[in-house]
């Protein structure tokens, strides 16, 4: 019997792993990842070349920050709402899956490998949200878990899926030797909302500027995007500075102030080598001169001593 399978790819092992014991057990899978300002598909592509399956990209910005927004079952360590973004991403696969007429979504998920997100109640509950029920295969840890519609109907072996568990990752490297896998990278998340100071900035902008274009409207990318350039500020009455820390950052945020009402740049005094500045949406006048300021106390020349002051305003 023909069986058509959705997978879900990071670049990882383990998800590389579930692609190919599916395989192994019958199935023709292609896989599906997600994209936004706060992880890329670079690996997921590299990964999907590599095992030869077509590769579907996401783009998940509006989903994600919809969830850090108003998080269902609250935060982890940072900003990471990791059990409703994961369901989240089932559940768009779910969606693909349908339009493509395939059989399951599977992932490459092992019971017990990570405490928190991977135990096997989160595994329900992720099941449960993703509104997969049945069609979501864990094939590293099927035997462990109840059969899915896919084997019950006989168009997924279950026999040969397996029952990995745990956090010793000794099978899994056992079996990308079995199947000539020699390109992954190591088990961490590659998330910047599991940053701290990652979170702690965009907390700030949301606190502040706002992550929207208006109230309700779509995700401003560009200023999620820029969270991961240079230096940032928070003044006295509220204005942010985005100041770049080289030529192509200081570039970069020029660009970004181009035909954008309320943006404004600050540049380090004539003949003095410096860093631009953006002031997204400059509230005081009194805020414009710390930041004129801050341009030339991170310009060439300046002593840590006149610097120190300014560095109250800067968000760690």
């Amino acid at each position: 019997m023909n069986c058509n399978g959705l997978s879900l790819v990071s670049g990882g092992l383990d998800s590389q792993l579930a692609i190919r014991v599916l395989q192994r057990a019958g199935a023709h899978v292609e896989a599906v990842t997600f994209s936004s300002p706060f992880f890329d598909s670079a690996k997921a592509e590299a990964a999907a070349k590599a095992l030869g399956v077509k590769l579907h990209i996401v783009d998940f910005l509006e989903d994600v920050m919809s969830l850090v927004e108003n998080p269902p079952h609250g935060f982890g360590g940072a900003m990471n709402p990791c059990i409703d973004c994961h369901a989240l991403m089932i559940r768009r696969a779910g969606e693909l899956m349908h339009k493509l007429g395939f059989d399951f979504v599977s992932t490459g998920e092992v019971r017990g490998q990570r405490p928190m997100s991977q135990n096997a109640q989160s595994l329900l509950t992720v099941e449960k949200a993703s509104g997969l029920k049945g069609r979501l295969v864990r094939p590293l840890s099927a035997k462990l878990l109840e059969p899915t519609i896919p084997e019950i109907e006989g168009k997924l072996d279950r026999e040969k899926l397996l029952n990995i568990s745990g956090r010793s990752r000794e099978r899994q490297i056992a079996l990308a030797a079995e199947f000539g896998i020699t390109d992954y990278p190591s088990p961490a998340g590659g998330c910047k909302l599991t940053e701290d100071a990652y979170g702690r900035k965009l907390r700030d902008l949301m606190d502040h500027e706002g992550v929207r274009t208006s109230p309700g409207g779509p995700v401003d990318r560009e200023m999620v995007e820029l969270l991961k350039v240079g230096r940032r500020f928070r003044l006295p009455d509220g204005s942010g500075v985005i100041l770049g820390r080289d030529a192509e950052e200081n570039a970069l945020l020029r660009r970004s102030c181009a035909g954008r009402p309320g943006h404004c740049t600050i540049e380090p005094p004539d003949e003095v080598a410096g860093p631009t500045a953006l002031v997204p949406r400059a509230m005081s006048e009194a805020d414009l001169e710390i930041a004129r300021g801050i341009v030339k106390a991170w310009s060439r020349g300046t002593s840590e001593a006149d610097r120190a002051p300014y560095k109250k305003f800067q968000l760690v």
